[in-house]
């Protein structure tokens, strides 16, 4: 097919720009900047965003609401000049998706000339604000925040798309970070190629968009983190700070580094910068403006870097040369890092054992550590992955992660420490780790001594196979430890059994992690039983059917109004079918938030007859003031007292008794949830375990 004159003066246009670019690359940034760029053009197109985009489509003018309140949280910021049509679609975004947080849209007309003046009038909700002269973007920008009425500003651009829940997560961002003093957004190009997660500046005061034209989800480009500075076409910053600043520098007028200006300001006064991508913002890059430094406004962008480089000349000093390739190990060149090895990442929701290893993570990131996560199994964990990426940790997946050998060869020698979680996934990551990151502290998490477990469940069970498995697992797991710099428990009662069995092993303690959540509903308003437990986890499953068959129908004999609740995933047909046969007895399967039944369920059963570790089921509800039944082997290595802290019962009968007894006694109950939320705050708390985690992975 031949090309018309418009495709080929469109196709030589290109070309030319390119060539153009890339002559001005290699004399600002050098042949290994160039070339990196290079090679991201020629590669295929990035996959799309995981979640998909929102663009509204062109439609003629109608009048429609935007979101508005009189006492907002955030006053969102959006200087114009001409292009109404880039306005409205802007606006008709933040209608069809407004936030959770209270805010006003304040547009401050820098004098356009088209329909901008005619239409916005009509937008109902919208404060619509004409300057008396024009000034240019600086100056509107400082105009509009000083009429604004937020707690926070938001300044956005008007050639901008908002996607859902934007405005939420920048928001969110100061609450999760009380440093935090600018957040920007992530930037995508409308055909969602990434154009920007946060800005890198070099020691010349030049600037690197990190990430532009590759996948907006690539694991390097989708967690929180400092930045040096965060683009003017989106980000969020508190009102009281702005006005503590000044604004943006008139200096920079008309425009042009007035935002790195501002995030290098917000950095002197002891704030971080951050890049928020759980907020993302399509950007029609270069609508105001161009992209051409040569002519028009956009050459202020030369002049301006001059001037700011002059400014912060100290400060650049130690910024990355010119030419630098920003990735992962240079952007966190100042900070110890952390590898994590698991299967999968931690679902907190799910299992006590990724609640811990979930609030592990957050005391590291309070260290000041930067935190790499990679599951093995490759899978991408939806909300999970996203928490963690929300939080700043650096989460690979597929297709982004190809396979572990490959990834450490290229990451290997940035870590300073590597925990691996589990015996058998430390025994595979092992030789990799020792070729790839020889330099690194190696830490093997057990979550509990699984040989110990297994040891007992054949014990139970007096299976011969099942006892020859344990000590395979033993042998497995000893041999892993002698590999290791440091071994992990989460017990007391384990580490004295390490004593006898490995004494030569270096063991640190971090137990189960648990916020103390409070005392929950009072005795007279709660009721039934509760027990919590994933059932693919055998001394769960044991311990339900167990209680089931034998203990819950003694206390239905003395208690026939009791229920109880079984809450956990993976209950299999046996267990089903038995509490089909016994009153009372409600399987929920997996729930999604088991507060409610922590903090309205009077007490909670521990019936396990085999284990090892801590049982994070009882550490939950101690930390809701929940009264907790159980046996000896459930108990162990918890600092628990029978009496005092905790029931204690390993008979049927007497296990029945003792639930019954507590259940009926208003003043004992009330004893039990006071000593568990002590329990819980002196030995499972985050507090509790900073100086251990200080000694594992910093020291």
């Amino acid at each position: 097919m031949s090309m018309s004159w418009a495709q080929a003066r469109s196709y030589l246009n290109r070309v030319s720009g390119m060539v153009q670019r890339g002559l001005a690359s290699l004399r600002t940034r050098g042949w290994r900047a160039t070339w990196q760029r290079v090679r991201v053009h020629a590669r295929s197109p990035a996959a799309p965003p995981l979640r998909p985009l929102y663009l509204p489509g062109r439609q003629p003018f109608a009048p429609f609401a935007v979101p508005c309140s009189p006492t907002p949280q955030a006053s969102i910021v959006i200087p114009v000049y001409n292009q109404v049509e880039h306005t409205l679609a802007c606006l008709r975004a933040l209608a069809a998706h407004p936030p959770q947080a209270t805010i006003e849209i304040l547009v401050i007309d820098d004098g356009s000339s088209d329909q901008t003046a005619q239409w916005l009038p009509q937008v109902q909700g919208l404060r619509y604000e004409v300057r008396e002269r024009n000034g240019g973007f600086i100056e509107a920008c400082n105009d509009a925040v000083a009429r604004s009425r937020g707690t926070y500003v938001v300044l956005l651009n008007n050639d901008t798309v908002p996607q859902p829940g934007w405005l939420d997560a920048l928001l969110n961002t100061f609450t999760a970070c009380p440093q935090a003093g600018m957040v920007g957004s992530q930037l995508l190009y409308p055909d969602g190629r990434l154009q920007e997660s946060g800005g890198v500046v070099f020691a010349d005061g030049s600037g690197w968009s990190y990430g532009r034209f590759e996948s907006a989800d690539d694991p390097r480009y989708a967690s929180l983190r400092d930045c040096d500075y965060c683009s003017g076409a989106a980000l969020m910053l508190p009102r009281a700070l702005w006005d503590q600043l000044g604004g943006f520098d008139t200096r920079y007028r008309p425009a042009y580094y007035e935002d790195t200006d501002l995030a290098f300001q917000v950095r002197a006064t002891g704030l971080r910068t951050l890049v928020q991508p759980a907020s993302r913002v399509i950007h029609d890059e270069g609508t105001s403006n161009g992209t051409d430094t040569r002519t028009g406004v956009k050459a202020y962008q030369v002049r301006n870097q001059a001037v700011f480089a002059e400014r912060w000349a100290p400060v650049l000093a130690s910024h990355p040369a010119p030419g630098s390739v920003p990735g992962p190990a240079l952007l966190h060149r100042h900070q110890r890092q952390v590898l994590i090895l698991d299967e999968e990442v931690p679902q907190p929701a799910r299992d006590s054992g990724s609640l811990r290893q979930f609030n592990l993570i957050r005391l590291l990131l309070q260290q000041g550590l930067h935190v790499v996560f990679v599951p093995v199994r490759r899978e991408h964990g939806g909300a999970a992955t996203e928490a963690l990426q929300q939080l700043g940790v650096e989460v690979w997946h597929a297709p982004f992660l190809t396979g572990l050998g490959g990834w450490l060869a290229e990451h290997g020698a940035r870590f300073a420490v590597v925990m691996m979680v589990r015996h058998h996934l430390a025994r595979e990551c092992l030789p990799l780790l020792q070729r790839h990151a020889p330099q690194a502290r190696r830490v093997f998490d057990t979550v509990d001594l699984h040989y110990l477990r297994e040891q007992r469940g054949a014990q139970i069970s007096g299976d011969a196979a099942q006892q020859r498995d344990a000590l395979r697992t033993r042998h497995n797991e000893l041999a892993v430890m002698a590999q290791c710099d440091i071994t992990v428990l989460v017990s007391s009662a384990e580490r004295e059994q390490l004593l006898q069995d490995a004494p030569s092993v270096h063991v640190e303690l971090i137990s189960n992690l648990h916020e103390v959540a409070g005392s929950g509903a009072p005795y007279t308003q709660r009721r039934d039983l509760v027990f919590v437990g994933g059932f693919r986890h055998r001394p769960n499953l044991d311990a339900m059917h167990w209680f089931i068959s034998e203990i819950f129908p003694r206390i239905r004999q003395q208690l026939p109004q009791v229920q109880l609740h079984c809450i956990g995933a993976g209950a299999p047909d046996s267990l089903l079918a038995l509490a089909a046969t016994q009153p009372g007895v409600v399987m929920h399967g997996f729930v999604e938030d088991i507060t409610p039944f922590m903090e309205q369920m009077r007490i909670c059963v521990a019936p396990l007859r085999f284990g090892a570790g801590v049982k994070g089921k009882i550490n939950l509800s101690m930390a809701h003031g929940q009264p907790v039944v159980a046996t000896a082997c459930a108990v162990e290595g918890m600092h628990l007292r029978d009496g005092v802290d905790v029931r204690v019962a390993d008979q049927p009968h007497a296990f029945a008794d003792t639930v019954v007894a507590l259940y009926r006694d208003p003043v004992q109950w009330q004893q039990l949830a006071d000593a568990g939320l002590r329990n819980v705050a002196e030995h499972f708390s985050l507090d509790a375990a900073r100086a251990a985690v200080r000694r594992v992975f910093v020291d």
